[in-house]
């Protein structure tokens, strides 16, 4: 437990989807720092033992829990709650950290060209954090961070966890990690908080749809900037962000088109087929690899007509 902690926000307390009827699981002083248990992204219908077959029967209605609702006294409509991310310790099961990652049928940036369901599943010393191992080729650095973060929104009703919003949510930005301070728009009274869907590593993107999805608790301290009007979440990082990936370089696949999204596909497909043929895996496993750990980066975006978009995987991986 954590002794630093003035509150501690159980596994059972998490809910699925933003909804601000729902009632708070604690309220807080402005300045407390709280602990979360938080669940993997398929709310434990996953796990150390899963097979292909679980993928297949996942209930979407049970996705991206997020521990939670968290009242902050104080909060109104146009302040900020500054979120100061302490840290994460994975839940570890037979003295292992452990995650998955999924090809789900209809989901991810490929997902007209990866139809059938894969898993992956992975262990990690939850001590040291050192990278996990990718079958006998390979080994994935660990940045773990939650995926989904956010406030309630404005509207009434329940609203799907799945997209990001203007106040947060499901962002999956792999840089929210221990040290960085993020400050999301706050749009209903206490600004009613929650966080979930964590991770052990990811790749800018997440191209495949999901990543190292690991459940782990999470430590943040709560805050609030008065009338601080944001419209959108920002973050502050404390130093480098892709000092874990860049000792090695990288290989990197491009792709060029009038339309973002298809340069995107481009740019990963491409990479994919790369890893198939230097690195005898099959394709499936390539994509959810580079889901893991490659990045994908806007490299033109004013060159009319045609943008380039990069993907960046890191040797490091192999090597």
């Amino acid at each position: 437990m954590c002794k630093a902690c003035d509150y501690t926000i159980h596994s059972a307390q998490h809910h699925f989807g933003w909804d601000n009827s729902l009632a708070p699981a604690e309220r807080v002083a402005p300045g407390s720092t709280i602990l979360f248990q938080c669940h993997d992204s398929s709310a434990g219908q996953l796990g150390p033992s899963s097979t292909v077959a679980d993928v297949t029967a996942l209930d979407f209605g049970k996705i991206n829990p997020v521990s939670g609702p968290i009242y902050v006294e104080g909060a109104k409509p146009g302040d900020a709650l500054k979120i100061t991310i302490e840290s994460f310790a994975p839940q570890a099961r037979d003295g292992a950290g452990w995650g998955w990652t999924a090809n789900i049928p209809g989901f991810g940036l490929l997902a007209d060209q990866f139809t059938e369901p894969a898993l992956t599943l992975w262990r990690y010393n939850p001590a040291t954090m050192a990278p996990a191992l990718w079958g006998t080729q390979g080994k994935v650095p660990l940045k773990p961070f939650a995926g989904t973060i956010g406030n309630a929104l404005a509207e009434r009703g329940l609203h799907s966890i799945v997209p990001p919003r203007r106040t947060g949510g499901n962002m999956d930005i792999r840089d929210l990690t221990a040290g960085v301070t993020l400050w999301l728009p706050v749009e209903v009274e206490g600004a009613l908080f929650s966080v979930g869907d964590t991770h052990a590593a990811q790749g800018d993107g997440e191209v495949c749809g999901t990543a190292i999805e690991s459940p782990m608790d999470v430590v943040l301290t709560l805050e609030l900037e008065k009338d601080a009007n944001l419209r959108t979440p920002r973050f502050s990082t404390p130093g480098p962000v892709t000092r874990h990936l860049d000792a090695k370089g990288y290989e990197v696949t491009t792709g060029i088109a009038p339309d973002l999204m298809q340069a995107a596909r481009d740019a990963v497909a491409s990479m994919v087929d790369l890893l198939c043929a230097t690195r005898g895996m099959s394709a499936v496993d390539a994509y959810m690899l580079v889901s893991t750990c490659g990045d994908l980066r806007i490299s033109e975006i004013v060159d009319m007509p045609n943008w380039v978009v990069s993907f960046y995987f890191p040797r490091v991986v192999f090597e």
